[in-house]
């Protein structure tokens, strides 16, 4: 296949994207065989990333393999919202890490900071761990993955917790709902059962004065907020419009 005729095939298939996606194609592919299989992946709607391996997250590379969450353009604002509380000898936690973008994105900015991820899918966390070479990676339910050692100890916790309402998630594009796992995008009835958990749980890791940042939708801001603020938090929203991201921050007093 002539780079013209990949780009065809993936413009027929609904690839709006297709000449870029073409390149990509072409550069990950060992060989014609591979590139064949690899355009007909596509095609068949498996996601781009999952077919390369990688998607790319703040000037990273960030290793992605299937049955993990693939990281969205929106999270940056997490990740840079992250990093700017994060100081040179702080410890910051991703939760739910998925393939721990916002902490390699966090280490990248901050690389004498103690990084920490855990995801309760031991999937995810394999990933975690090739794409953090000197971080702790645990794997287990939110702060029951943590060791108590850090116990009122962490500076900043950022979290990407699945915050798609149940009903919702059959709305979501095709992609998603058939190559990504349920459970990463499923935040139950109103999308914010696993965020209220966090919330309710950071008190007792974070130290004084601590920061707590989780993604959410502008719909749901300002019900998360009001959770935060019930848990003993000062909380705020930080939007990207470009990229649509949203943040609640909340600080320990």
């Amino acid at each position: 296949m002539t780079p013209d005729d990949i780009v065809a095939t993936l413009r027929s298939a609904g690839c709006v994207f297709a000449e870029d996606e073409a390149a990509l194609l072409i550069d990950a592919a060992a060989g014609p065989a591979e590139l064949a299989a690899m355009v007909s992946d596509r095609v068949a709607g498996r996601p781009l990333e999952y077919i390369v391996g990688w998607v790319a997250f703040g000037g990273l590379r960030i290793h992605i393999t299937d049955g993990v969450f693939v990281p969205r353009s929106r999270t940056h604002l997490l990740a840079t919202q992250a990093a700017a509380f994060t100081t040179d000898d702080a410890v910051f936690v991703e939760m739910c890490c998925g393939a721990a973008a916002v902490a390699a994105a966090v280490s990248d900015r901050v690389p004498t900071a103690q990084i920490v991820a855990c995801d309760i899918d031991p999937f995810a966390t394999a990933c975690a761990r090739r794409n953090l070479a000197s971080a702790q990676v645990f794997t287990g339910d939110l702060f029951d993955a943590l060791p108590d050692t850090l116990r009122g100890r962490v500076d900043v916790i950022a979290a990407n917790a699945p915050y798609v309402p149940t009903d919702a998630i059959a709305t979501m594009p095709r992609e998603a709902r058939q190559y990504e796992p349920v459970a990463t995008l499923d935040g139950g009835q109103d999308g914010l059962d696993i965020a209220r958990r966090i919330v309710a749980g950071a008190p007792e890791w974070l130290g004084p004065g601590g920061h707590l940042l989780i993604e959410t939708s502008t719909r749901q801001a300002e019900t998360l907020c009001a959770a935060m603020a019930q848990g003993g938090f000062d909380a705020r929203t930080v939007t990207d419009e470009e990229n649509g991201g949203t943040v609640a921050v909340a600080t320990l007093p």
